[in-house]
């Protein structure tokens, strides 16, 4: 199963997801048939998620070691986890190999089961109760702010679902900031302003 993700993961990078099909992926197996490919997924949609899991196996573990880190406090925690989710150089693959959502529902419907299920519940939750209980968070509805953080940095600024231009995405940047700071939260500063935009520019190519 690993080489089929191997070689998924390479043509997806090459060719796109979208213009990769499950042929192409069988010519470069050298004589596997697509009955073994079907044995382990159903689809070239099920490939996708399993290459994108192995792919975000990292980010669990960086989001674990900075939940878990003594040294920080609840809201240097949340800018750490932002900075370092945008900066590691897997994004690039990930925006590189990231399909259209629109046409893509199974897809869309698993990162919003994860973001609300896993991400929020198990890394930012504790981290925002944390925050409450140092005096460095205020809010009286840590659940929700979990939830809202990771729907709107991971859904609707996200330019894979709405396939939003670098211009598009920079005005959505801002719109993150000042909320925020709201909650006293200071997350995007121009460095990570940069590199969200150059995320967006890394997936408007590929799209070409």
């Amino acid at each position: 199963m690993q080489r089929i993700l191997d070689v998924a993961f390479r043509l997806f990078m090459e060719k796109g997801y979208e213009h990769t099909s499950i042929q192409d992926i069988i010519d470069q197996l050298g004589g596997l048939s697509k009955g073994a490919i079907y044995h382990h997924f159903k689809s070239k949609e099920d490939i996708l998620i399993a290459v994108t899991d192995r792919m975000t196996a990292e980010s669990n573990r960086m989001l674990a070691n900075i939940r878990d880190c003594l040294e920080l406090n609840g809201r240097e925690k949340l800018q750490a986890i932002f900075k370092e989710s945008i900066s590691r150089p897997v994004q690039d693959d990930i925006f590189t190999v990231a399909p259209d959502f629109h046409n893509n529902q199974k897809l869309l419907f698993s990162l919003l089961h994860d973001t609300v299920e896993e991400v929020a519940p198990n890394y930012i939750l504790p981290i925002i109760k944390q925050g409450i209980q140092d005096g460095s968070i205020e809010t009286d509805y840590p659940e929700q702010l979990a939830e809202l953080i990771l729907l709107v940095a991971n859904v609707w600024m996200n330019p894979m679902i709405f396939d939003s231009s670098v211009e598009e995405s920079y005005g959505k940047f801002m719109v993150f900031s000042q909320m925020m700071q709201g909650f006293g939260l200071d997350v995007v500063d121009e460095e990570v302003l940069e590199r969200l935009q150059e995320l967006t520019a890394i997936y408007q190519r590929s799209k070409q």
